[in-house]
């Protein structure tokens, strides 16, 4: 064993070791969509400044922390996002109503002395510009209060307590700050000096604009005296839950600015915990057939790949839970996928290697493994970061559960690099200087062609005489694509229109139109009623507050019993219109940045052709869901850019092999060159391809109807992918060339890196 696989051995174990530590220690986050709850995004009102907006964001933001401390929610989560809004999540909370009268409410409370009242009925008198306001007392009564002479920021605590002895019932007890509770006792103190039963011996208690308490002081206070500022009390004949949230209120503190909830969801926690168990079964089930698969296509050194990406597994999610990542239901299908593609590079390898021994059958086994890794490494390194490239713009442009997907790609994207050219390379090279393996060329898996390269070899296509006859149909699928956007128009979700999506379980079954029927009689008649999984009820309305859902609910229990809540979606207009703005150019940036790279590393007729490929896949894909009346929503986003770079990944390969053939052989046609590098490239596209398949059907089958759209949209991708690889992107260059006639590519560095193979920093100067 040479030095560079000892240090590539003992890196694996160390990487290993400390993962297996993270994972048996340490717990992963869930994200409201698995362990159930509700999370919510408020906007702040703009203020006049950027600078000015932050600081009253940042403000409402500790206000907000304090009251759901006060409600008690178990281990909430509060996080600014961008200048004017805050994530709120809520884990177990199933009933957002209460959450949102509290978190929402701006409880501006302000202590006024009372001028003088007005019975009900009466107009009562203004004095424009005097600072006065007039507002009906519990009674109705109009008041005349003078200034605000104490805000609810002078309050330091407030209990809510029920005085029994006193016959006052549920009152909020109220303890001032020092120099608040002299401001106190001065306006008590100047009220007492009026007789009692006067009016002007009330202090008014002002909650938003609405006086919530107005009583008398006492008759045995006297004047100036005034109350002590920790024996306050809030009367008005209050509920018990009354005096609970208005206590909170207090406590916490008035809201610099109003807030709207521009985005709400709730997920029950059955249903969270049935995705767990349907994406673990999809995991498990997907990555043994890939195993399998690797296994009986490369032999041993596909057993070999197999025991990598287990250790990618264990790599992947440790760095997950290590780096404190929220794992979501996007971010866990993310994580199944990766799992297919860690078997892209190995596939690259284990072929260039069969090259090798198919091209120089004396070749030792250990001599040809070492080739394949480096002449691969140059495809390995370009299709992944293409797929980085996608799981950026994922983070960077998409929004809640999306980024957490592009965060779990990108860490898988990572994790599989290390465990194809690190672990992956270690076994196989141990293995391959074993004389046993070497010798007995059945056993290892890559001293013999594969059938497909066998059959590709013996049939000898003539893929490209007529290149253009290709495109053109490829430009059929995509007329049949775009017809599906025009005739059926696109399903936008809830969350790119804005609205309201709630799924319902009921205990006795009850069919779409009974539902429809019922709901329309309790005056829902513009909602639209769908059925979900095991026979669930989804409504899909336009604007509905809580209480709004919570009618919605009672109505449909009349005809399906007990009635539960599975999944609820709120997008206000406004963000429904900036998410799909921001989708659109997600998608654009996708494109231009891909071209710009595909632009660097390639010809610029081999970047252009890969982009037409990649947006020849993404039409079919929408298209496919308009023929479909699918929803495309976020998730639908998330599936669309990561085809994008699976798209990108199979042309890199192709262009990739025309580049190092076409500069050995600048003499040959292009024509030839490519259909050289399709036949040679093509057995990677098929077992690379196929691994990815296994997991796909796995989600599409197990992984239930939330990942059933996710999982549908990434297997037309990947055929789709495949087939625009070879014979969208490649005849499309091949046209492009002809047209410009630019000459083949000047022999230089890539060339002479393309021809020989480079030296192994870890193989001390040899080279093979």
């Amino acid at each position: 064993m040479t030095r560079a696989t000892t240090v590539r051995a003992v890196l694996a174990a160390a990487v290993l070791l400390v993962s297996v530590f993270i994972t048996l220690t340490m717990s992963p986050r869930l994200g409201l969509d698995l362990q159930g709850g509700t999370r919510m995004v408020l906007q702040a009102e703009d203020s006049a400044t950027v600078e000015a907006n932050r600081e009253t964001t940042d403000r409402t933001l500790e206000v907000l922390r304090q009251r759901i401390d006060s409600l008690g929610v178990t281990e909430p989560v509060l996080t600014r996002s961008g200048e004017d809004r805050i994530i709120v999540e809520l884990p177990d909370v199933q009933d957002p109503r209460q959450a949102a009268a509290v978190i929402g409410r701006t409880a501006q409370l302000s202590f006024h002395a009372v001028q003088g009242a007005t019975p009900p009925g009466t107009e009562p008198e203004s004095e424009t510009g005097s600072g006065r306001l007039t507002l009906p007392d519990e009674q109705g009564t109009q008041l005349d209060l003078g200034p605000a002479r104490l805000s609810g920021a002078g309050v330091k605590d407030a209990t809510a307590s029920f005085e029994a002895q006193q016959a006052a019932g549920w009152t909020v007890k109220l303890d001032f700050h020092k120099d608040a509770g002299k401001d106190w006792t001065r306006l008590t103190g100047e009220a007492a000096c009026h007789p009692a039963g006067d009016e002007r011996r009330r202090v008014a208690i002002v909650l938003d604009e609405k006086v919530i308490s107005s009583p008398q002081v006492d008759p045995s206070v006297g004047c100036q005296a005034g109350l002590p500022s920790g024996g306050t009390q809030i009367t008005g004949s209050f509920s018990a839950k009354e005096a609970r949230d208005l206590a909170l209120l207090i406590k916490g503190g008035a809201l610099p600015v109003p807030v709207e909830i521009v985005e709400q969801r709730t997920v029950g926690p059955t249903l969270g915990a049935a995705a767990i168990d349907a994406s673990a079964q999809a995991a498990l089930i997907g990555a043994a057939a890939t195993a399998l698969f690797i296994t009986f296509v490369y032999r041993l050194f596909g057993a070999l790949a197999a025991v990598a990406l287990a250790a990618y597994g264990v790599i992947s999610y440790a760095a997950l839970v290590g780096l404190g990542v929220t794992l979501t239901l996007p971010g866990l299908a993310g994580f199944v996928l990766a799992i297919g593609m860690a078997v892209d590079a190995n596939v690259l390898v284990f072929e260039r290697a069969r090259e090798e021994c198919q091209d120089r059958p004396t070749r030792s086994l250990r001599s040809a493994l070492t080739t394949g890794f480096q002449k691969a490494f140059s495809a390995v390194a370009d299709s992944n970061i293409t797929t980085l490239l996608a799981a950026g713009l994922l983070f960077f442009l998409g929004s809640g559960p999306v980024k957490g997907f592009g965060v779990t790609l990108a860490i898988g994207v990572v994790a599989s690099m290390f465990s194809a050219l690190v672990i992956a390379r270690a076994l196989t090279e141990i293995a391959a200087g074993s004389r046993f393996v070497s010798d007995y060329r059945g056993v290892n898996g890559i001293a013999r062609p594969g059938s497909v390269r066998t059959w590709l070899t013996r049939k000898d296509p003539q893929l490209f005489r007529k290149p253009v006859r290709w495109l053109v149909v490829s430009a059929a699928l995509v007329a049949v694509a775009v017809a599906g956007i025009v005739v059926r128009g696109i399903d936008l979700g809830v969350e790119f229109t804005g609205g309201r999506l709630v799924e319902y379980s009921t205990s006795r079954p009850v069919d779409v139109e009974t539902a429809r029927s019922t709901l329309a009689d309790a005056g829902f008649g513009d909602a639209e009623v769908t059925t979900a999984g095991d026979g669930d009820i989804s409504v899909r309305t336009g604007k509905l507050d809580n209480d709004g859902e919570h009618a919605l609910r009672e109505a449909l229990a009349t005809e399906g019993g007990e009635t539960t809540k599975v999944r609820d979606e709120l997008i206000g207009p406004s963000l429904g219109d900036e998410l799909r703005r921001n989708a659109l150019i997600a998608l654009g940036v996708a494109v231009f940045v891909q071209l710009a790279y595909l632009a660097m590393r390639f010809r610029w007729t081999f970047a252009v052709a890969s982009v037409v490929g990649m947006v020849h896949d993404v039409v079919i894909v929408v298209g496919a869901f308009a023929w479909l009346g699918r929803p495309v929503d976020g998730i639908f986003l998330a599936a669309l850019l990561t085809v994008i770079g699976y798209s990108v990944n199979d042309s890199v390969v192709v262009f990739d092999r025309v580049r190092e053939l076409w500069a050995g052989n600048r003499k040959t046609p292009l024509a030839t060159i490519a259909r050289r590098a399709v036949l040679q490239t093509v057995p990677r596209t098929v077992n690379t391809g196929m691994g990815a398949l296994f997991i796909l059907v796995a989600l599409a089958v197990l992984g239930g109807d939330s990942l059933a759209d996710f999982a549908l949209a990434l297997l037309i991708g990947i055929v789709v992918g495949t087939w625009s690889s070879v014979f969208t992107a490649v005849p499309g260059a091949l046209v492009l060339e002809r047209r410009t006639g630019a000459p083949p590519p000047v022999p230089g560095k890539a060339s002479r890196r393309a021809r020989a193979p480079r030296r192994d920093p870890l193989d001390n100067g040899a080279r093979v």
